[in-house]
């Protein structure tokens, strides 16, 4: 097991890169397996996720290449397996985005429970309702905690799905069983983050007859068969919510690159809202808190393209350390405020009633031993311990590796006074 040690090396600066989204690139990976030809995505993040999937799509048969830096050649020509392996799947819950291609192709797959960060209980029933409207059958085996669906004796029919709840990993899956389903597809309530219209992007460029990505209302118009592609995956906008509270939290100024402003509308607003200067510049974001009398705000998480829920907790933190009372309600994953008893630890005061934080601001934190209890809440106790007086150790860091490329690095890069540790 390894860990971080951080400390309060002052104000962070300079200029960071954003990597490729891991959000985006897990699905864009799962795609290729629509189609026996090869894919090739450019600006593919080297994360721990990353590899569960590598190994998942080898699994099912297909070869991937990867050359080191960042560029993956995925070639299916044969599907070996439409069972999930267990250990990856349970390691990843993005693993069951891997369900909608293999249905699609092959008309079968058997996909046990997923796994991943431990912030909500994220059923997998609206993507199972999705398959459903499409004629397949499904079977949830309690007994052996997986579940098989098998499309119908003609394959796949389109048809008009509503989404009780605008899923984002529902709409990937749904997304790519219907591009080979017969007639037309229509998705109601549909996700609208960016990574949907990434996905949507590559499989039009497979041939898939896509349109709406982005709406809440995506129309498939099915295909006999799926070619081929070359894509480059979006910039991580996680990734650059948290560089850019990296800058706010330690009062510095970061040049945020290869990121899309676009993506990151509320952050912007709730940083401009709290005293900091954000700036979009032709090479991303540029983000100064230098001397700024900086003050509290409200956050409530929506889907896109409100608050992000996955930059809730490292905005926290930064709450923390400004002036005034702010409240944080988070609307979409229950148990996302693990990261309070963290904070806490750290002289913070969070306390929570009915999903709402209630953060008492203008603290100063102190070091302490925390946990990364989730991806987003790691990252959430790296910008604390920045800010803290005296050191902070961050355990269980397999979480933040998951989803940042290159973490210790970057963030060094910018001054900061991070160091990874590994321990017997």
């Amino acid at each position: 097991m390894a860990k971080l040690i951080v400390e309060n090396g002052g104000p962070l600066y300079g200029e960071v890169q954003i990597s490729g989204a891991k959000n985006a690139v897990l699905p864009l990976m799962a795609a290729t397996l629509l189609t026996e030809e090869k894919c090739v995505i450019d600006g593919v993040p080297d994360l721990a996720d990353v590899k569960v999937m590598k190994g998942m799509l080898e699994n099912f048969g297909a070869t991937v290449v990867d050359d080191g830096n960042g560029l993956l050649e995925i070639t299916a020509s044969q599907i070996r397996t439409v069972n999930g392996d267990r250990k990856l799947v349970t390691e990843m819950r993005a693993s069951t985005v891997a369900m909608g291609p293999l249905l699609a192709r092959c008309g079968k797959v058997v996909m046990p429970l997923p796994g991943g960060c431990a912030i909500g209980k994220r059923p997998i029933d609206l993507h199972l309702k999705g398959f459903r409207a499409l004629g397949a059958t499904v079977i949830e085996d309690d007994e052996n905690e997986q579940v098989i669906v098998t499309a119908g004796p003609k394959g796949l029919v389109g048809d008009a799905i509503y989404l009780d709840f605008p899923s984002v990993g529902a709409t990937e899956n749904i997304l790519m069983a219907s591009t080979m389903a017969a007639g037309t597809t229509i998705i109601e309530n549909a996700a609208k983050e960016p990574e949907i219209v990434d996905l949507a992007n590559q499989l039009n460029k497979m041939g898939a007859k896509i349109k709406g990505a982005g709406t809440d209302t995506i129309r498939v118009t099915g295909v006999e068969r799926m070619g081929g592609s070359i894509h480059s995956v979006i910039p991580d906008r996680i990734e650059t919510g948290t560089f850019m509270l990296a800058a706010a939290i330690t009062r510095g100024e970061i040049l945020v690159k290869n990121a899309l402003p676009g993506h990151v509308r509320p952050i912007i607003a709730k940083l401009k809202e709290c005293g900091v200067e954000v700036e979009t510049v032709d090479d991303g974001i540029y983000v100064n808190a230098r001397d700024k009398e900086l003050i509290a705000t409200n956050i409530k998480t929506l889907p896109y393209p409100g608050f992000p829920t996955d930059i809730q907790s490292p905005f926290m933190a930064f709450l923390t350390t400004v002036k005034g009372k702010s409240e944080v309600k988070e609307t979409v994953f229950e148990n996302r405020f693990m990261h309070v008893n963290e904070l806490n630890r750290m002289g913070a005061d969070i306390t929570i009633e009915n999903r709402i934080a209630y953060i008492p601001g203008g603290k100063t934190l102190h070091g302490a031993k925390v946990r990364a209890t989730d991806l987003r809440a790691g990252a959430a106790m790296v910008l604390a311990g920045l800010a803290a007086e005296g050191k902070t150790e961050v355990s269980e860091i397999y979480h933040i590796e998951r989803g940042y490329e290159k973490f210790v690095e970057k963030f060094t890069g910018l001054g900061a006074l991070l160091t990874r540790v590994d321990e017997d």
